[in-house]
């Protein structure tokens, strides 16, 4: 089989795209593989914020066409970057193995986080991020930022911010790791569902590519991810909502932690559950319920009202 993969034409979309196709030409029913690169909406409009343009599915938008079309078999994604709810039509149909999850402070000047005088301008576009950071430095600015990794970075060295967030894995990924100047740990910013996941799309109806796909599929990846994911949709939020879910699978346990914050940061709703993890789903919906019995619905209404 030959499978043809629809990749945005960033750099980390590329490195994951090529980290998929590796993967695939290790499969003895795989007989070539190439990749299919595609500008997005969410990659051209870059003086906009997400949520003023349609939000993150504007990255995964014509990779779709381009699968409906035949032009390509499957799309790869950063999975914290797909919606909660799939289109009809299409579904996730592997899941790669978890890279680090955290996300990093990157600083301009080698001051660390709790460093920072009042008023240092931090750049994200990330309504999670922001809160997160306004609720542990309400003396800060945080002010957008958009764009690939390398221009985020450019944009760090020219003095534009005093430091930016990024994600810790498409960091490590590019071979970047030593921008990083703290990884702040899952208690001090929980990440966005699926954070550091790579996925896989493709035609619900490809049920040839389906079985293939399965080959490269991580089930610790599907239970965590699956059970983040779920978090999200009972939550009705959406990638741009400042909601946060984090689950960890260890000697059949699942741990799943869930967060919900205003965008000011001064109201932070966090609740977690454990259990068996064949409960994943009673687990996932307790910590939805926990949230919406202490308001989170109200939030989310009012950020994205």
């Amino acid at each position: 089989m030959e499978i043809r993969i629809a990749t945005r034409k960033s750099e980390l979309a590329l490195w994951q795209a090529n980290h998929v196709a590796r993967k695939l030409e290790a499969l003895p029913a795989v007989t070539a593989v190439s990749l299919v690169p595609l500008s997005t909406r969410g990659d051209e409009i870059l003086d906009k914020s997400l949520q003023k343009i349609g939000g993150k599915g504007l990255f995964i938008k014509e990779l779709e066409v381009a699968m409906q079309a035949g032009d390509a078999d499957i799309a790869v994604h950063s999975m914290k970057d797909v919606p909660a709810d799939m289109p009809d039509g299409f579904c996730i149909a592997a899941l790669l193995a978890r890279a680090n999850p955290t996300d990093a402070f990157v600083s301009g000047s080698d001051k660390r986080f709790a460093e920072l005088p009042a008023g240092a301008k931090i750049g994200s576009s990330s309504l999670r991020r922001q809160a997160q950071l306004r609720a542990m430095r309400p003396d800060i600015e945080v002010i957008p930022l958009r764009g690939n990794v390398n221009t985020r970075l450019r944009k760090l060295a020219d003095g534009e911010y005093d430091a930016i967030i990024l994600a810790s894995a498409g960091l490590e990924r590019l071979g970047l790791a030593d921008h990083i100047t703290e990884a702040f740990s899952v208690a001090q910013m929980l990440p966005a569902a699926a954070q550091g996941v790579v996925g896989v799309e493709c035609l619900s109806s490809r049920r040839d590519l389906r079985d293939v796909l399965a080959g490269i599929e991580d089930e610790q990846a599907t239970l965590t991810t699956g059970a983040e994911r779920a978090v999200a949709a009972t939550l009705e939020a959406n990638c741009q909502s400042p909601v946060a879910s984090y689950a960890e699978l260890a000697n059949g346990q699942l741990d799943i932690q869930a967060l919900v914050a205003s965008e000011d940061g001064t109201t932070v709703l966090r609740e977690s559950a454990a259990g068996p993890a064949a409960d994943a789903e009673s687990l996932d919906t307790e910590v939805a319920r926990r949230l919406l019995d202490r308001g989170a619905g109200d939030i989310l209404a009012g950020d994205n009202g």
